[in-house]
């Protein structure tokens, strides 16, 4: 379901990952979150790729990219997003990271010295401390959660995404979110990234943001329960010169949530003069 465009494979160090690639102009990318998946751009990709080349892709371990039965932390994507560059022979992108993919994008910029002509981060992991209630529980009994009935996993992974939307979530998102994570694979899977997301891998970058001199935008939807606003606006403080907007009706799931605002505020920032924001 509406991952007929993740048309090309590309077998990096840490496993294979599922990418595509549309529109014309200057290289744009997407990093996508957890426990989300390309699947989640869907509605910005049309918008974005009127003015970008726009690059999108699973992480390793989710989607229909590899999910590798190793390493698919924080630890590593930032290495495979720099292969992915590497692929796709672009400097400097335009890269937009939402939560997860927020933090990747750090980290290939402040640890790999990777250049970047913008950088928008929407509702980004990027300040201590992180990882709800859930993440610890699951990581001290991962064992008992991967051998789960099934039916009993699928609607703890249902109440889990929807509870990142401000608004209900429609049947047919719900199926793309929560369709990777299902049967014996996925849900091995979706239990595995969540006991590898340790809080040391946005540490080790904390104390680099006051050197960033990349024009970055920070969008944050204002309803966000997962990760509180007030987390974005202290970011905001910590980047020099950042811009900072808040996203009303949204949730974490900006995209899902709000798209049109969303890509508003992408179009105005990336097309349109950068102070116009």
């Amino acid at each position: 379901m509406n991952n007929y465009w993740l048309t090309k494979t590309f077998h990096s160090s840490y496993g294979y990952v599922r990418y595509g690639i549309c529109g014309e102009g200057p290289p744009l990318v997407l990093v996508h979150g957890t426990p989300w998946s390309s699947f989640n751009w869907r509605h910005l990709i049309p918008g974005l790729s009127e003015w970008f080349t726009v690059y999108y892709y699973d992480l390793v371990g989710y989607g229909k990219s590899e999910k590798a039965t190793g390493d698919v932390s924080l630890g590593i994507q930032h290495h495979v997003l720099h292969e992915l560059l590497a692929e796709w022979r672009i400097h400097e992108p335009v890269v937009v990271g939402h939560d997860f993919g927020g933090s990747t994008a750090l980290r290939t910029h402040l640890l790999l010295n990777v250049p970047y002509k913008k950088l928008v981060l929407i509702d980004p992991v990027a300040l201590a401390p992180w990882g709800s209630s859930f993440f610890s529980h699951v990581a001290r009994h991962e064992e008992a959660f991967r051998g789960i009935p099934g039916y009993i996993h699928e609607a703890m992974v249902s109440a889990y995404v929807q509870d990142a939307m401000h608004t209900p979530m429609p049947a047919d998102t719900l199926k793309g979110t929560i369709t990777p994570w299902l049967k014996e694979t996925g849900q091995a899977a979706f239990y595995r990234q969540i006991v590898q997301a340790e809080q040391r891998y946005t540490d080790e970058i904390e104390p680099l943001y006051a050197s960033m001199t990349v024009p970055t935008l920070i969008l944050w939807g204002a309803e966000d329960e997962w990760i509180p606003i007030g987390k974005g606006r202290e970011l905001r403080r910590r980047i020099p010169n950042a811009a900072f907007r808040s996203i009303p009706n949204a949730g974490h799931l900006v995209q899902e949530d709000q798209p049109a605002t969303l890509l508003g505020y992408l179009a105005r920032y990336l097309v349109d003069d950068e102070n116009a924001i």
